[in-house]
């Protein structure tokens, strides 16, 4: 793969880890499930531990989680603990609090990655990086919308087919400035908007983010099917 420019920026990761994955039917957070011998969230966290560039990571764990203390990476000093939230954008805003604890810069970049996406290739993570290196507001991994889509009404009945072309599917990484998103998040909880994602935060805030297309097989377990899915993956590798 070629860079405009080798030299990717310097970057800092929050991984958001405090649900529970009701949908999983699980006996744990969905998050702490087998895959290929490891749990998911030891394979997610691989992608950034190894990177060169990576200034630290933040992972936002429920205050009673049993599972993290056994796991092989949790004495990591590159990863640092932070309290998740009640949900996804209050973890994520704990992270970035901490962030600023360990001294990170307002114009820092900081990654947010979904912990039950292990999938992330190398590649993609370098695309991110060097494609919004110099980007004024940042973006996120995605890929175009491959289906037909169509907007349904409360009756279950088809009202039209929406224009495929100018829909995505919103990944993870998301990467934005600290300050930046920070203030983002922190605006939109106050005012209670609905926030699903860190790019949603931004387009809340003023912001158009940018979509920096990434591979379709970065998925996110929130079925069994989907583990099923990766379990195939991984054992072919």
């Amino acid at each position: 793969m070629k860079f405009r420019d080798i030299s990717l920026p310097a970057f800092w990761a929050v991984i958001p880890a405090a649900g529970i994955g009701s949908r999983m039917r699980a006996d744990r957070p969905k998050q702490y499930l087998d895959l290929a011998g490891r749990s998911i969230l030891e394979h997610t966290l691989d992608c950034f531990l190894g990177h060169p560039m990576l200034k630290g990571l933040v992972l936002c764990l429920a205050a009673d989680d049993p599972w993290w203390p056994g796991l092989g990476c949790a004495d990591d000093p590159r990863i640092v603990r932070a309290e998740g939230g009640r949900e996804r954008a209050d973890s994520v805003l704990n992270g970035l609090l901490k962030l600023n604890e360990l001294g990170a810069g307002s114009d820092d970049w900081v990654l947010v990655h979904d912990a039950a996406r292990p999938n992330l290739s190398r590649g993609d993570l370098d695309r991110l990086l060097d494609e919004l290196g110099n980007d004024p507001v940042g973006g996120l991994l995605g890929i175009p919308a491959r289906d037909t889509l169509k907007r349904v009404g409360e009756d279950g009945r088809v009202l039209e087919t929406v224009d495929r072309s100018v829909v995505w599917q919103a990944y993870t990484p998301q990467m934005f400035h600290l300050g930046a998103l920070h203030r983002a998040l922190a605006d939109a909880l106050v005012a209670e908007a609905a926030i699903t994602d860190e790019a949603s935060a931004m387009e809340w805030a003023g912001y158009a983010p940018r979509m920096v297309e990434g591979r379709a097989d970065n998925l996110k377990v929130t079925t069994p099917e989907d583990l099923q899915r990766l379990q195939q993956t991984f054992s072919r590798r």
